[in-house]
């Protein structure tokens, strides 16, 4: 255990992290983080609370890590928390001291940070615990997160083939794309461009162009339909979550974006994005914020090693096929960072052609 004089002398170089653990502390195996992390134990509610109520706002920790219990005390805690102003920004992350179906629910439901059941790899949280801290930070300005230590250059007749490529079909579709804006505008109100914030090469993040789709409420609809339809129902996270989602049959669909969609009119837009250089033309799709910060560790983290494009291995493969697994995306997504090419570029392209008009309404 430490002092605040102790706390304060590292404050800096470590993640401070507010651990209450009332079984044994060595079944989860905290000690074993490393040195990036400073971890003050309490073995009971009331020294908890004694030790948060002690710290300054400079001293306070970054992370609680919460022991669930089996009378549903630590919810009563979380959620008084979570109330108050000086906490409610924290990152809080339950663990259990087993697999339990019920408590990783619960834990989604009151939104904390994430779940761990033991036994679980204490590296995986270890990163896991070092990007929601950097991610935390950053989100009052997102585009900080490029400064994540992952890197990728992209080489000049790479790019010299994406301005002329999409230079070219801008000009082509500019008839096509017109008419797609005015029945968007015609059938909902709303912008005729959707941006949200995207992830790409190296976490570089970016405003990403598409054609709206959806009814102008989609994104608030998104959580409570991520848990009842997404695609990838069993993930490989903790708790099971998975890290990508994809809906089947989505209902905030409008009838203009059925058709856009199933005929990929609505990632025109993404032509915009190869021209200010967010995008290539092939590469791995960048993710959003979600997604992303879940695919922050060791092998998850190699897809970002490659470039953000337009289409991708994963288009032309699975795309669309009820069978794609979790594991299987990720594998595509790591192959075409391992081995990109010139060849492999043009070959994915050749093979978005029949990819475009997929029947699955995902």
């Amino acid at each position: 255990m430490y002092t605040n004089k102790e706390f304060s002398a590292v404050a800096e170089a470590s993640i401070r992290v507010a651990a209450l653990i009332t079984s044994d502390p060595a079944l989860y195996q905290l000690d074993k983080m490393g040195g990036g992390f400073l971890i003050h134990y309490s073995s009971n509610v009331a020294e908890y609370e004694y030790y948060l109520a002690e710290q300054s706002i400079n001293t306070l920790p970054e992370v609680l890590l919460i022991e669930a219990d089996p009378y549903g005390k630590c919810f009563e805690l979380i959620q008084k928390e979570q109330k108050n102003p000086l906490l409610k920004g924290l990152i809080i992350v339950l663990l259990a001291q087993q697999s339990d179906k019920e408590l990783a629910g619960k834990a989604r439901s009151m939104k904390l940070h994430d779940f761990y059941a033991a036994p679980f790899e204490i590296q995986s949280l270890a990163e896991r615990l070092q990007f929601l801290v950097k991610f935390k930070f950053i989100k009052p300005n997102l585009d900080d997160l490029a400064k994540v230590e992952i890197t990728y250059k992209l080489p000049l007749s790479k790019r010299i083939f994406d301005i002329v490529f999409a230079g070219s079909l801008i000009i082509v579709l500019s008839p096509l794309m017109l008419i797609v804006a005015l029945l968007i505008r015609l059938e909902s109100r709303g912008p005729i461009i959707y941006k949200s914030k995207r992830v790409g090469t190296g976490y570089k993040i970016f405003d990403f162009y598409k054609f709206r789709s959806m009814r102008p409420d989609a994104d608030k609809l998104l959580a409570k339909l991520a848990e009842e339809m997404n695609q990838y129902q069993d993930g490989e996270g903790p708790a099971g979550k998975s890290a990508f989602v994809k809906l089947k049959n989505d209902p905030r669909i409008t009838r203009i974006g059925n058709f856009i969609r199933n005929t990929s009119i609505d990632e025109l837009p993404q032509l915009f994005n190869i021209l200010k250089g967010d995008m290539s033309t092939v590469g791995n799709r960048p993710l959003p914020l979600y997604e992303a910060e879940m695919l922050t560790s060791g092998e998850c983290a190699n897809r970002f090693l490659a470039p953000a494009g337009l289409t991708g291995l994963w288009q032309v493969s699975k795309r669309g096929k009820d069978d794609m697994s979790e594991r299987e995306r990720k594998k595509l997504d790591n192959f075409y960072a391992d081995k990109h090419s010139f060849w492999l570029d043009m070959k994915i392209l050749l093979g978005t052609i029949p990819a475009v008009f997929q029947k699955e309404k995902v």
